[in-house]
């Protein structure tokens, strides 16, 4: 079939099965665009270019399928930068096409013109600029299976707007085969035996389970070893939901705000079986410190993430479904989960000391009960993104996550900005379940032009606002560590966000009550439109635990004391 570039790009996507794209159009995409207003494609404009890759982003998390979004060049690209780098932090799967100048004007500081390829290059997994439309096609093909392949990531290509309008012939490859880019899938399996039989001779092992699970579709099986072993687990900020918070194994999350268990259980193993995390520095704390005591298995389908940051001793480079599978095999006739209840007894006793609480005597409500009731009334029916900061980790420590891809946020990146975009994305994926972002007063109006979008494409996302009119991670940073010298972190100056959501065509709660907010959220969910529901918290309210930068985990701040 002879068409041209911009047609072979709507084919391409229809071939991939992309059932939504999003972005914001100009004149370098023009093309594109004018070929998805023939073709009826399913596109939503949203009203800034970094919230369209937010979109698509949030999409993949919770489908597990690739998003898309287009953008025009020069500022449209620049503007889907943060975008890009929040999606590659996080390992998630997409494809973000943007337009080019001509290929004769690349160079000459045209108008709108940007070395799209080279700003690109260190947030995305690959990236191409295409120079002829003969080879858009193979192009295309290649971005959707290096994105969804292997580790998982985002694809830049960019199209200058001659190549979109060259005629060519659509020939659509129907597999890839990359000679330098081959995902080894199918672990060692002499690895794995050892990996066991380490497994089988430990006193105190732990599950370090992380984001790379649930990338591999690998829950279930997660699930599956954790009770056949009887081996206790800690969770990734990433990982939320791997396995269900009321299961007897899952200590909770470990990390600069993970609970006293779950870091003292790491502090403490002798075996670590680290399921795809990337050791990140706010899980690890000081590395010379970390698990020091552990032996560490770890099982990741990037190669360059093993022995990165921390030397292993039982190095598995593999899918983790593939790896799982045969672990779960010979574990049934290896390891007894009865030899380890005296270490999950020590970890129950830790959680009984000091498990994760708050004090709920005051005037102003918590933003902790605010979390945890939505949990109660709403449960398995939510899907939670968040933006980034306090209310980003209570969300974590406090929500009951029943299953993955039910929690969507940004970790590696930590963008402020992501929770609203994503939280649309989200609802597109899994349009039966009701799709929440819980925001701060900070974060919330980094993309509040996204009310607009919500509206005119009536995306009922709940924005759960926990306002303190403070910035409030950093503020608590200076208050542990500045002498409280807040410097720019103050938010007392705030729109009125009930008039706001209502001027955009929303509908707007301001609640100070708890039986305002069981009113509010209940409202919310019946009338199925964007909302905000704007709820007034304790402005100087900290999250808890916390181990300080460069700090060890066994060593957290689990309480803050006014010094006199």
């Amino acid at each position: 079939m002879k068409m041209s570039g911009s047609q072979m790009v709507i084919e391409a996507l229809q071939k991939e099965g992309v059932k939504i794209a999003y972005g914001y159009p100009g004149g370098a995409i023009m093309n594109v665009y004018d070929e998805i207003y023939k073709y009826d494609f399913k596109h939503i404009l949203t009203r800034h270019e970094q919230a369209a890759i937010h979109a698509a982003d949030g999409y993949a998390r919770a489908s597990g399928e690739v998003g898309v979004a287009i953008v025009t060049s020069g500022p449209g690209f620049t503007n889907a930068v943060t975008g890009l780098a929040t999606a590659y932090t996080d390992s998630i799967p997409m494809v973000v096409i943007s337009g080019q100048v001509p290929i004769t004007m690349i160079g000459t500081d045209a108008f709108q013109e940007i070395d799209a390829v080279g700003i690109s290059r260190p947030c995305v997994k690959h990236n191409y600029l295409v120079k002829d439309v003969k080879d858009l096609p193979r192009i295309l093909k290649e971005a959707f299976y290096i994105a969804r392949s292997g580790r998982p990531g985002p694809v830049h290509v960019d199209i200058p707007k001659d190549v979109s309008a060259q005629m060519g012939i659509f020939d659509y490859p129907k597999e890839i085969s990359l000679k330098t880019y081959k995902p080894h899938y199918k672990g060692n399996i002499k690895q794995i035996k050892k990996a066991v039989e380490a497994i089988s001779r430990a006193k105190k092992p732990i599950l370090y389970l992380g984001g790379g699970i649930i990338s591999s579709g690998a829950s279930e099986l997660v699930r599956q070893f954790a009770k056949m072993t009887g081996v206790p687990a800690v969770e990734t900020l990433m990982a939320r939901g791997v396995l269900s918070y009321d299961d007897p194994l899952l200590l909770g999350m470990l990390g600069m705000h993970g609970n006293y268990a779950s870091n003292m259980a790491m502090s403490e193993a002798d075996l670590m079986i680290a399921l795809g995390p990337r050791f990140d520095d706010r899980v690890t704390g000081r590395l010379d410190e970390f698990a020091k005591h552990a032996k560490i298995i770890h099982v990741d389908i990037d190669p360059s993430s093993i022995g990165k940051l921390v030397n292993v001793d039982y190095p598995i480079v593999g899918d983790l479904t593939n790896v799982l599978t045969e672990m779960v095999d010979l574990a049934k006739e290896k390891i007894n989960p009865i030899d380890y209840e005296g270490w999950r007894e020590l970890l129950q006793r830790y959680n009984e000391i000091h498990p994760l609480g708050y004090d709920d005597n005051g005037d102003r409500l918590k933003p902790q009960w605010v979390i945890q009731r939505v949990g109660e009334l709403l449960g398995e029916k939510a899907l939670i993104s968040t933006d980034v900061g306090q209310h980003q980790m209570w969300s974590a420590q406090f929500y009951p996550f029943s299953f993955p891809r039910q929690w969507i946020t940004s970790g590696g990146l930590g963008t402020m900005g992501f929770g609203f975009p994503a939280a649309m994305g989200v609802h597109a994926a899994d349009p039966e379940r009701v799709s929440i972002n819980i925001t701060g007063d900070g974060s919330i109006l980094m993309n509040i032009q996204e009310l607009m979008t919500a509206v005119e494409h009536n995306i009922p996302v709940i924005n759960i606002i926990l306002n303190n009119n403070f910035l409030g991670m950093v503020r608590q940073w200076q208050t542990f560590f500045y002498d409280k010298r807040f410097a720019e972190t103050d938010l007392s100056m705030q729109p009125d966000f009930v008039k706001l959501s209502e001027s955009f065509g929303g509908i707007g709660y301001r609640v100070e009550t708890k039986e305002e907010f069981d009113a509010a959220l209940k409202e919310a969910v019946e009338k199925k439109t964007v909302c905000m529901i704007d709820v007034v918290v304790d402005r100087l309210e900290n999250v808890l635990p916390m181990v300080p930068a460069g700090g060890t985990l066994y060593n957290m701040m689990l309480e803050y004391k006014e010094e006199s």
